[in-house]
């Protein structure tokens, strides 16, 4: 009986001793563990054409030869509204839009692969693309599809195709 105890004595000891510390090379932020283990999109390998909306809010982008096409529509009704229709690239982690005929409405807005959300305060020429009350600052948007086809036939309230041909 003593020797079973003084066998399982080292093994016992071995119980308290402290881990060992981790690698300095092991640390990883959250988002890149999160993506690692296929939890969240790695927004630099996603393609961005697609549908996107949040309530009546509607946006859409499409490629269009080495670029691509977006279309913005925000309709509050009863004249307050916003249609914007332009450019868009990606920008480091973002995507740099150019709205407007004139393109003279340019920001950089966050993308994380499945939502998009444009800056809270935008210039005197993005207001212009808006009637009433209402603005495209901080408007914000989710993936709803990435089918080409979906986003190029989103309407607005009025039948028009913002990213149609």
């Amino acid at each position: 009986m003593r020797r079973a105890g003084l066998a399982l004595l080292p093994i016992l000891a071995s119980c308290g001793a402290p881990s060992p510390a981790p690698s300095p090379n092991a640390s990883v932020d959250l988002e890149t563990a999160a993506i690692q283990r296929g939890l969240v999109r790695d927004p630099r390998d996603t393609a961005i054409a697609g549908a996107y909306a949040r309530g009546p809010d509607r946006l859409c982008i499409v490629p269009s030869g080495q670029t691509h096409r977006i279309g913005i529509v925000i309709d509050y009704g009863e004249g307050n509204g916003c249609r914007a229709k332009g450019t868009v690239r990606r920008a480091g982690e973002g995507l740099a839009l150019a709205l407007g005929q004139d393109e003279a409405c340019r920001f950089t807005a966050r993308y994380d692969g499945d939502h998009l959300a444009l800056p809270g305060a935008l210039s005197a020429a993005c207001q212009r693309l808006c009637t009433g009350r209402a603005a495209l600052a901080g408007a914000q948007f989710v993936r709803l599809g990435e089918s080409v086809a979906e986003a190029r036939a989103m309407r607005d309230p009025e039948g028009h195709l913002p990213c149609g041909e």
